[in-house]
């Protein structure tokens, strides 16, 4: 044994594992900036609508997570909230309610003075402690164009939806079931988020700012003479009638559950119309109509009078919606609605 053997340091090596630290230093120094960039938000009343819009839909993604969870579960745990004016069934489950508790809490975290707006915010029970997000801005695409924009953090209110198509859900019927969270400027739907747990696609807009990748080139169509209406399988009302009396015995009607699944039919050109006769809960059509605002369609109630979100408006929309995937498309048939007398 040589004790007294010098040691040979490799400088070549030295240097390689020198530099893999310093990598990784900065890989952690930046991606600790980054964090801390989207997370911390400076001045409560304020908002900037960017870090907001990545919020909504990350809210809208983890709260899908806690639905597919439940679904996976022995017991879903339905209960009943009580009947609705038409004497349908008004289920709640626990997946309603997880999914609440992570979206609701996950954007107050980051936004303490938000001003939300939940389907279940009259639950008594308590939210169990939940992982929860931290702003990630890699849940838009790369190419997403969207600009910072902050404003008084007063003229917003943000719509949570935790679980659209609960009945739905209670059925497995998957592909009608949502999360959504729709940001209202001054009563206006701006920011739009439509989320399906199950397919995993996220579909969300900024009004007259940026679009998901899904909504690029869309096809329009204003041709409506074979009209086919899409309308809720288990709120219906005498909306097949009114859809019958407007547009013909000829028109095709299709029952669909859940108000965002059947207003991304109308977007996506798969329905000429979406037509709801009798009240309808803000939470349940908010993104959608941001999103269509987003993509020049439009909604409007029976009336044809736009519909307000503001914190200080009703949460209840009492006269029904029509939602088309085009302007066009709306003035002809609300003109129809209107001159048969059909209101509601």
């Amino acid at each position: 044994m040589n004790l007294g053997g010098s040691i040979r340091i490799n400088k070549f090596g030295v240097f390689i594992i020198t530099l893999i630290l310093l990598v990784f230093g900065y890989y952690l120094s930046t991606g600790r900036s980054r964090s801390t960039n989207y997370a911390v938000n400076k001045d409560p009343n304020k908002v900037n609508l960017r870090k907001l819009l990545i919020g909504s839909i990350q809210a809208a993604q983890h709260g899908g997570i806690k639905v597919v969870e439940v679904s996976e579960s022995p017991d879903i745990n339905i209960h009943s909230k009580g009947k609705t004016k038409e004497g349908v069934n008004d289920p709640v489950t626990d997946a309603d309610f997880r999914s609440h508790c992570v979206m609701m809490n996950g954007l107050h975290r980051i936004f303490p003075k938000l001003n939300i707006i939940s389907e279940e915010d009259a639950t008594k029970r308590n939210c169990p402690d939940e992982k929860l997000f931290d702003l990630d801005p890699t849940v838009m695409q790369e190419n997403s164009n969207v600009p910072d924009e902050t404003i008084d953090i007063e003229d917003v209110t943000v719509w949570i939806d935790p679980l659209d198509a609960t009945q739905e859900y209670t059925e497995k019927l998957f592909q009608y079931v949502t999360t959504m969270v729709c940001v209202a400027i001054k009563g206006v739907p701006t920011i739009g988020v439509i989320h399906n747990p199950f397919t995993k696609i996220t579909t969300w807009a900024w009004v007259h700012k940026a679009v998901s990748e899904s909504l690029n080139n869309l096809k329009k169509d204003d041709d409506v003479k074979n009209p086919i209406v899409i309308v809720s399988r288990s709120h219906t009302g005498d909306v097949k009638n009114i859809a019958k009396d407007v547009f013909g015995v000829s028109s095709r009607i299709i029952p669909a559950g859940g108000a965002g699944y059947k207003v991304l039919q109308v977007i996506h050109n798969n329905a000429t119309g979406y037509i709801h006769s009798t009240a309808i809960k803000k939470w349940d059509i908010c993104a959608g109509n941001a999103i269509l605002n987003s993509v020049g369609g439009k909604m409007t109630d029976l009336r044809n009078q736009e519909i307000l979100y503001g914190d200080k408006e009703y949460f209840v929309n009492k006269h029904g919606l029509l939602a088309t995937a085009t302007e066009t498309t709306h003035e002809l048939y609300i003109t129809k609605i209107i001159e048969q007398k059909l209101l509601i």
